[in-house]
């Protein structure tokens, strides 16, 4: 297996919605950010697959050190082999790709967020960064390009922990602001115990607008000129905005189920952006 079918492989098994965006990229875009979705998965599953904090640790190490060597000309891993001829083409910066691992650090040493800020500050490192590192692949011309990407990489993110939000709590991690929580009435034990109520509607209908209103934010940076280069992150924005409407929809039901899309409605969403242009 090559370093480009290994990534592949581990992005069509991931059943990521980002998978849909990347089909209608052209093939060195394509290969690019698949190596790159590949890299993010395999430290974010070191994090989450691993039982042991002081191996995860690590292995993250490892990651850190292996990032280095790529940047030296030298990886040795299939992820790394793939991403590395792609680094210079579209400017991706070392620091961008090790601030992605200490996000995933992150989630070894703290599993509460105090504020707001706080938790923003957390997603940057796991989502905005990689949104800057996307739209670099995708294509930039105009540098507010990267301020558009930045913020749809919050917004992303911000949607994974509303919709993953009872899953989080079972691996013992709460990611919604303790300030907020409190606000609304909601106790860490509600959510670790699956006790969904109005209050909880509440909180998660004041995340919900919160999460709308920066992807409104993040369309409003994006100049005309590089709207149709930066169509696959439109494409998983539609996709994320509509499984935001069905959790709303579904009175958000997510303490202890999963609300997703079918891959078929996923593809007709990437689509639909697609002509639109």
């Amino acid at each position: 297996m090559s370093p480009d079918e290994y990534c592949q492989q581990k992005t069509v098994q991931s059943g990521s919605s980002f998978y849909y965006s990347f089909l209608f990229l052209p093939p060195e875009r394509r290969r690019a950010i698949t190596a790159l979705y590949a890299f993010c998965r395999e430290v974010d599953d070191t994090v989450d697959e691993c039982t042991d904090q002081s191996i995860a640790r690590i292995k993250l190490a490892w990651w850190r050190t292996e990032l280095a060597n790529m940047y030296a000309g030298a990886p040795t891993h299939p992820v790394t082999q793939a991403l590395q001829p792609h680094l210079t083409v579209y400017n991706l910066q070392e620091q961008h790709m090790q601030a992605i691992v200490d996000g995933m650090e992150m989630d070894l040493d703290q599993t509460r967020y105090l504020d707001y800020t706080a938790m923003k500050r957390y997603c940057w490192h796991v989502a905005s960064v990689v949104g800057i590192l996307s739209a670099s692949i995708f294509g930039v011309s105009n540098p507010k390009t990267l301020e558009y990407a930045e913020q749809l990489g919050l917004a992303f993110q911000l949607t994974n922990i509303i919709r993953d939000v009872g899953e989080d709590a079972r691996k013992g991690r709460i990611y919604l602001p303790v300030n907020e929580l409190q606000q609304f009435g909601v106790t860490a034990a509600d959510l670790l115990n699956a006790r969904h109520s109005d209050k909880f509607e509440n909180l998660m209908r004041f995340q919900t607008e919160r999460a709308q209103k920066i992807y409104d934010e993040a369309f409003a940076l994006l100049p005309k000129e590089d709207r149709r280069a930066q169509r696959p992150g439109l494409m998983m924005a539609a996709i994320y905005r509509t499984v935001l409407d069905e959790i709303e929809r579904d009175n958000f039901h997510v303490l202890s189920q999963r609300i997703s899309l079918t891959p078929l409605r996923k593809l007709w969403l990437a689509w639909k952006t697609y002509i639109r242009g």
